[in-house]
């Protein structure tokens, strides 16, 4: 994808995080139970589905909660600037990072480039399958190549499958300059595409 593609689509996702400060999804609505966890935390419209989420992953017997790791804190450095994201779930069955989860709400088609950038970044390989939902719909991506491989949040690929899959991925390194690039794009999506009220990112100055 050339830059000023790259750029047009930033531009747009810009536009509906305008959208998404209206819709008042971080209204805190009180206190909730992180079903992982068991973290006390605060409970927001996203959060609700975030728990959904995370229901649907260990009780329909997809995963064991020890293979979920809530709210990854990612940091993010583009240039001089530093934010630290949360990932929604990282999905680990063993001993690598075998899939991310990227929750937000609206569309999901706008999400898959921030989303694909975190999972170059999370950890020093590529991770072989991306999930971008809105706790409605899911868009199952491959890591490597961004293709959408199934659709819903039915299709999210269980424990048994995620690790077929893997092993017949190369888990290739991210070089340095690569892990840059993504930086930024994740950066430019993630924290400059933010809402004031947005507690997943913190900017650091």
């Amino acid at each position: 994808m050339d830059y000023p593609q790259e750029h047009l689509i930033v531009k747009n996702y810009l536009k509906l995080s305008v959208w998404d400060i209206m819709d008042g999804h971080h209204l805190i609505l009180g206190k909730t139970t992180d079903y992982i966890t068991g973290e006390i935390i605060e409970d927001t419209h996203d959060e609700r589905y975030r728990q959904k989420i995370a229901r649907l992953l260990v009780a329909k017997g997809l995963y064991g909660k020890k293979d979920i790791i809530p709210r990854h804190e990612l940091l993010v450095r583009a240039g001089n600037n530093r934010a630290i994201l949360k990932i929604d779930f990282l999905v680990s069955p063993g001993n690598r990072i075998l899939m991310i989860i990227k929750y937000g709400p609206g569309s999901i088609t706008t999400r898959h480039r921030p989303a694909l950038a975190a999972s170059r970044l999370v950890a020093p390989y590529q991770i072989p399958v991306v999930v971008v939902t809105n706790g409605v719909d899911a868009d199952i991506l491959d890591g490597t190549t961004g293709r959408i491989v199934s659709t819903g949040l039915d299709s999210i690929p269980e424990k048994a499958l995620l690790i077929t899959l893997s092993d017949n991925h190369s888990f290739s390194e991210i070089k340095p300059d690569r892990a840059e690039t993504e930086a930024r794009i994740l950066y430019a999506y993630e924290v400059d595409g933010s809402c004031p009220c947005d507690d997943t990112i913190c900017r650091i100055e």
